[in-house]
């Protein structure tokens, strides 16, 4: 699995990068032919004094793309969310590839 994480409008710390990572490799238990993952960490609203951080991951199967994106006011909570979301629609799709 081959993981690539940007980030846009901000240098990501090292602490940010590991807990992607960490996260990313739960991923592997819920399909198993994962060819690469795109994590997409931006800032919003640059321009004004409130910035929302968005979180985009992109993972690509075999004749499959799944993507997911969500925004709050920390990293880690807008990734955990789209994290979730993604492994929630690999699950449906897997699901009906079995029925």
């Amino acid at each position: 699995m081959n993981v690539n994480i940007q980030t846009v409008h901000f240098d990501a710390d090292s602490r940010l990068t590991e807990y992607v990572t960490k996260k990313l490799e739960k991923l592997s238990t819920f399909h198993d032919r994962i060819v690469k993952v795109d994590v997409y960490l931006k800032l919003d609203n640059v321009v004004h004094t409130i910035k929302d951080k968005i979180a985009e991951i992109r993972v690509q199967v075999p004749r499959q793309n799944f993507f997911v994106k969500s925004s709050s006011k920390s990293f880690e909570e807008s990734f955990d969310c789209a994290l979730d979301s993604l492994i929630n629609q690999i699950k449906r799709k897997k699901q009906k590839q079995a029925a």
